[in-house]
């Protein structure tokens, strides 16, 4: 059985960055969205990259870019993967990742069945698709979870990841109930909106492996 992989997303400190990584965190979440409250501005997020760097993954969120933004932050920042979090269309995340030669996701806020099937749009275009709740305020990390069980049933071309409203209480029930390969969490881990909590990051960390 395939090991589940753990994304530690909206990381902006040495500290929270450490723990992810000695928790066991395979992905590290590192988001250039400036209204989030989990914003980290280039130059530290090449600091924490750096840190993560032959320990795990650092995917570098962005939302909506355009394409002088984009190309500005992958050259800075170098990471392992570039997540897709706005309405970026398929053709959009072919042309970064055959471009620029990088592993491409693109989260879906997911509220019936009819919006997952059109998930299909990305077979082919993206590397993995991140299954979250629908956007509201911002595009994610608003901590509300979705309906998981139209996940269970569903045809899966692509390799994908389960986020939105996970907890160290929840992950591992999710993963036993959706079968995700990859849970990925960022408020569920916090104390307050960005500050994340190195204890319920070590919280999640466990309870996922356990799953």
């Amino acid at each position: 059985m395939q090991e589940t992989e753990i994304k530690i997303c909206g990381i902006t400190t040495a500290e929270t960055m450490t723990a992810a990584l000695d928790a066991g965190a395979t992905h590290i979440g590192l988001n250039l969205y400036e209204p989030s409250p989990r914003y980290a501005p280039l130059a530290k997020a090449s600091e924490l990259r750096a840190m993560a760097r032959g320990r795990a993954k650092t995917v570098l969120l962005l939302v909506n870019a355009d394409i002088a933004t984009t190309s500005r932050a992958i050259e800075a920042v170098k990471p392992d993967v570039v997540q897709f979090h706005g309405t970026e269309t398929p053709e959009w995340c072919a042309l970064v990742r055959d471009q620029l030669k990088l592993e491409v996701w693109k989260a879906l806020g997911v509220k019936d069945a009819p919006t997952l099937a059109k998930s299909a749009r990305y077979n082919g275009k993206a590397d993995r698709l991140l299954f979250d709740a629908p956007a509201k305020a911002l595009p994610g990390g608003t901590g509300t979870s979705f309906d998981w069980s139209l996940l269970t049933e569903f045809d899966h071309q692509l390799p994908w990841g389960l986020a939105g409203g996970l907890t160290p209480e929840n992950v591992a029930d999710a993963i036993r109930q959706t079968g995700a390969t990859l849970v990925d969490t960022s408020s569920g881990v916090e104390s307050a909106p960005g500050v994340k909590d190195i204890r319920k990051i070590a919280a999640f960390c466990d309870a996922a492996k356990s799953a």
